[in-house]
């Protein structure tokens, strides 16, 4: 590794999740020319799961941000340099010759600006800086010869002037297209963010830059087209439209959870079943716990029973609690519950899970479901926290919906819809009496789970949640 290489690092893009392929950068936190320590959260980048904080793991000057805010980028792909040793930039100039002063000087002197288009554009954001991709081109090997002569490591470096600026290392030639056409067109990350600013598809810009790269004039160009194509006299409900539409890309939380969503309804072959339930003791109980000691400031709310119901079910019929491993072709029994809670949030719908939930006594599990839900409305749920599940609750009720078919989370068996808690007539006692009832639906994965063993867990849930007090014996 040179010198040069040890004093300017690069952060690459982690991987924060388990197999994240990609991330947007939501907000930068430093600029260049900002002093940074190690651990120092630089920007927020949000994945497929969630808005996750980096910290740098070194301390420096920052170098150069390699990306702009709102462009997505692949794991593993250099994000910010900083330049770990920034008084090197000062004392190098005073240590050189005159005569090579100017070569000493260029690598601290050069703007920033000259050195981001003097780097080699590639299919996914810039390739490496200048000062580690530039060098001459090779020349034709003599007829036979399959390799140039290694050079001699003793060889004492030639003083000259600096050379002028030579052609970026050459790259594989890009897939093309049926229209001979980069498979994915190739534009600067500022290009791409102006782009999708401006609503334009990079697949229909005709290209002008060099090497078939599309520039802001490009964009700009194709702008200008599609606003005079619409404002093209057409068919009256087109005009009616212009102004009244909004496009939002696909991406992110919602992203992922069409994708999950998709695989999950056309891979596992869902069975939904439905039971109404007086849950007028469960409500009471729930009065009473509000004022236990023991709870106080904990979030206790008719759903902490639920979950509390269901993981008991689970406990009476643990085959529940499973996964289809399809390339093994093998049932997943687990021995433990990572009980998700489905969260809407402005970003969209997650599902993180309490950890060994059927563990916990139900303090804890309070504890636990307020803690979750407090950092999924902050949008601060980090990717372990959805990862691992074994089964969920969706609590529709919140919204005022009696029931719904809930889609199993993947990699899962079952999920449990928690409706809206209502005052009914209801027969109790032999008589007909205003009741609060709940409707409980339950999908399950008809591979793995037979429709006696969902019926069984959604009974005992049902049963739990209309006498509480199998909560001491059936526990």
């Amino acid at each position: 590794m040179t010198a040069v290489e040890q004093r300017f690092r690069e952060f690459k893009m982690p991987d924060v999740g388990e197999g994240l392929t990609e991330a947007e950068i939501l907000k930068w936190f430093v600029a260049p020319g900002d002093t940074v320590t190690d651990g120092q959260v630089v920007c927020e980048v949000e994945t497929a799961k969630a808005a996750v904080e980096l910290p740098i793991p070194f301390d420096g000057v920052v170098h150069e941000l390699r990306f702009d805010e709102g462009t997505t980028v692949d794991v593993g792909t250099a994000i910010i340099s900083v330049d770990t040793d920034p008084g090197a930039g000062e004392a190098a100039p005073q240590a050189a010759p005159a005569a090579g002063k100017a070569v000493a000087e260029a690598p601290a002197a050069a703007p920033e600006s000259e050195e981001k288009e003097g780097r080699q554009a590639n299919l996914v954001g810039y390739g490496a800086a200048p000062a580690s991709t530039k060098r001459r081109p090779r020349k034709p090997l003599p007829s036979g010869q399959r390799s140039a002569p290694a050079p001699s490591a003793a060889a004492p470096a030639p003083q000259a002037p600096a050379p002028a600026p030579a052609p970026a290392r050459p790259e594989a030639a890009p897939e093309l297209n049926g229209s001979g056409r980069p498979a994915r067109p190739l534009a600067k990350p500022p290009v791409r963010k102006l782009a999708k600013d401006l609503g334009i598809d990079l697949e229909t810009v005709t290209p002008s830059g060099a090497d078939g790269i599309i520039t802001r004039e490009d964009v700009h160009a194709a702008a200008e087209a599609v606003q005079a194509a619409r404002e093209t006299p057409v068919a009256a409900p087109a005009t009616a439209a212009q102004g009244r539409e909004r496009l939002v890309p696909v991406k992110g939380v919602r992203k992922a959870t069409a994708q999950a969503m998709v695989n999950s309804a056309f891979t596992a072959p869902h069975v939904t079943e439905f039971v109404t339930v007086d849950v007028t003791r469960t409500m009471k109980l729930v009065s009473e716990l509000k004022q236990d000691p023991e709870l106080a400031g904990l979030r206790v709310n008719p759903l902490l029973l639920v979950a509390k119901a269901l993981l008991v079910a689970i406990r009476r019929n643990p085959d529940i609690n499973a996964t289809w491993d399809e390339g093994n072709q093998e049932i997943v029994y687990k021995d433990y519950v990572n009980l998700g809670i489905a969260a809407a949030t402005p970003r969209g719908l997650i599902v993180p899970n309490i950890k060994d939930a059927d563990a916990k006594t139900l303090p804890e599990l309070a504890s636990a479901l307020g803690e979750l839900v407090g950092t999924a409305r902050e949008g601060r749920t980090s990717p372990a926290e959805m990862s691992g599940g074994t089964i969920t609750i969706t609590n529709v009720g919140v919204f005022g919906i009696d029931a719904g078919t809930p889609i199993i989370n993947p990699g899962e068996s079952a999920i449990l819809a928690f409706g809206a808690v209502k005052l009914q007539p209801w027969v109790h006692k032999g008589e007909v009496k205003p009741r609060q009832v709940t409707t409980l639906a339950l999908s399950f994965d008809h591979r793995l789970v037979d429709g006696e063993l969902g019926s069984k867990v959604l009974a005992d849930v049902a049963a739990v949640l209309e006498r509480p007090k199998r909560l001491i014996t059936w526990a």
